[in-house]
Order: C-alpha cells, then sequence, then structure tokens
C-alpha cells in the first residue's frame, strides 16, 4: 500500500495530471481531448497519461485509433484514508490547544 501511495501522490503533485483527473472524473476521455486544455502535444499528455496509468488512477483501452483513458477512483480514496488519520491527529491537538487557551487567565501571554 506505501508503493502505491506514494505513486499516487507522486501522479498528484502535478496541477496538470491534477486537472486531467478532473476531466476524467466527467467521464471517458481520449488522450488528445486530455491535452487539449493545456496546448501541449500529444506525446506531452500521453508522458502524463502514463503517470497516472503507473499510479493506478486511470486505466486506458483502445478503440480503434484512439487510446480512451477512464477514471480509477480507488488510490484516490486510499490516499484520502491516510490522510484522515493526519486530520484526526491535528484535530486532537488543536482541541487540546484550545483547552489550555480557555484555561489561561485573561491577558496573560507566553
Amino acid at each position: 500500500m506505501v508503493e502505491r501511495l506514494d505513486a499516487t501522490f507522486h501522479a498528484l503533485a502535478d496541477p496538470t495530471r491534477r486537472g486531467m483527473l478532473a476531466s476524467l472524473a466527467l467521464g471517458e476521455k481520449s488522450i488528445g481531448e486530455l491535452a487539449q486544455p493545456y496546448a501541449m502535444s500529444f506525446a506531452g499528455a500521453s508522458k502524463h497519461v502514463q503517470v497516472l496509468e503507473r499510479a493506478g488512477l486511470i486505466v486506458r483501452r483502445k478503440a480503434g485509433r484512439t487510446q480512451l483513458c477512464r477514471l480509477q477512483a480507488e488510490p484516490l480514496a486510499e490516499a484520502d484514508q491516510w490522510l484522515r488519520q493526519w486530520e484526526r491527529f491535528w484535530n486532537v491537538r488543536l482541541d487540546a490547544l484550545e483547552a489550555l487557551l480557555r484555561e489561561a487567565p485573561k491577558g496573560e501571554t507566553h
């Protein structure tokens, strides 16, 4: 799971790939359609698609000469689950800080 998380976060680190995923959330797209908003070549878009595919975030299929991509959301759910543990961690810490601040005498600074 750690390797898959690494690949997921690596893929999500690039704004173009995040945009491609957002586009794929609306439905299947060709590599050319994914490239269009970024005014990039098919080869450039294909490299981004390869990163997304290695991370398991998309699957590709051929329809004639066209390669169609489809979102595979399971790795995103795993990343969300991993991030939620840290959300709980920080919520506990922030709740403790809030309690300390409420207990401190008014006007006292540290």
